[in-house]
């Protein structure tokens, strides 16, 4: 089913005095075939706002266009299933995550032929051992990644993990290459308490290729501390890193997040297949004692 925005300008009086303007404004609608009035009053429940009494629309266009989860509209489809959407990257040997760190290595432990002359006829089984930093592919930080006195990866607790409600935010035309920040205010206008805030910025699409390593969008120190008092309890991302990596050195995203106890997701993939709310997050990585990052299988569970 297509997602709708409606692009108009607005004029807003409230019964006790004033009023508000705004041009070129967007939002999402349930469908098509809104009216004016429902649009209108779907506006003000956006908006927040109390005590209007009049709202003028002009110039209403209704796009097709995909959903940036306003507030008042539902993108979810009760009791109609779910459906899966595979979040992570690939990992596969040579695989170059992040510049100067090393690839995955595959070595055999146990190859099927020799395990041929280890069991009955007909039975084999082959056993490998992979040697990689835990800094590859889709993978998760933990608190002791940052801290020493950090909650490693087996101290995290599943119920922050797995099936996290999940507020994608799609910021593909949010940022430039000369503003790559994104700020506080791009993520302001949601409840994200208790949710696994996504950050689509479609940088995933470099993923592998030597242009992924610099240019990359990231996340402000601000907004960090906007989504730690705002409740989040994961932020995930698909670009290069969380932070900026082409600045002085300063890492305030993870320093914040993980000093207060939020998970960090780095180079998810497939975002845009996620609508804006109304979906299930999980990335969950393996008990690992006194270790702070390792790849997870995430993935999004969509109402179908």
């Amino acid at each position: 089913m297509p997602d709708y925005r409606a692009h108009f300008d607005f004029e807003i009086a409230f019964a006790n005095g004033g009023g508000m303007t705004g041009t070129g404004f967007r939002l999402d609608v349930p469908d098509a075939a809104i009216d004016d009035a429902a649009l209108g009053r779907l506006l003000v429940q956006h908006l927040g706002l109390a005590l209007v009494r009049d709202v003028v629309l002009r110039d209403v266009r209704i796009v097709e266009e995909q959903h940036r989860g306003s507030r008042g509209v539902d993108a979810s489809t009760p009791d109609a299933g779910i459906r899966i959407v595979d979040l992570s990257h690939r990992i596969r040997e040579g695989l170059i995550t992040y510049p100067g760190l090393p690839a995955p290595v595959f070595t055999p432990h146990l190859t099927r032929e020799d395990s041929r002359t280890r069991y009955a006829p007909g039975t084999e089984f082959a056993m490998d051992v992979i040697t990689m930093i835990g800094n590859t592919g889709t993978y998760l930080d933990a608190p002791f990644h940052r801290y020493a006195d950090g909650a490693d990866l087996a101290g995290l607790e599943l119920a922050s993990l797995v099936g996290l409600r999940a507020e994608v935010f799609h910021l593909e035309d949010a940022w430039s290459p000369t503003s790559r920040g994104i700020l506080a205010e791009t993520l302001a206008d949601r409840d994200v308490r208790g949710a696994a805030v996504l950050l689509h910025t479609g940088w995933d699409r470099f993923f592998g290729t030597p242009a992924y390593g610099s240019g990359a969008p990231f996340l402000t120190g601000g907004a960090a501390q906007w989504l730690i008092e705002a409740g989040a309890v994961l932020v995930g991302i698909d670009s290069l890193n969380i932070d900026d990596t082409e600045s002085d050195g300063e890492r305030p995203a993870h320093s914040l997040l993980l000093g207060a106890g939020i998970h960090v997701v780095e180079h998810l993939t497939n975002l845009g297949s996620v609508p804006a709310t109304g979906a299930r997050f999980t990335a969950a990585p393996p008990a690992v004692e006194r270790f702070g990052t390792f790849p997870v299988r995430a993935f999004a569970e969509v109402p179908a």
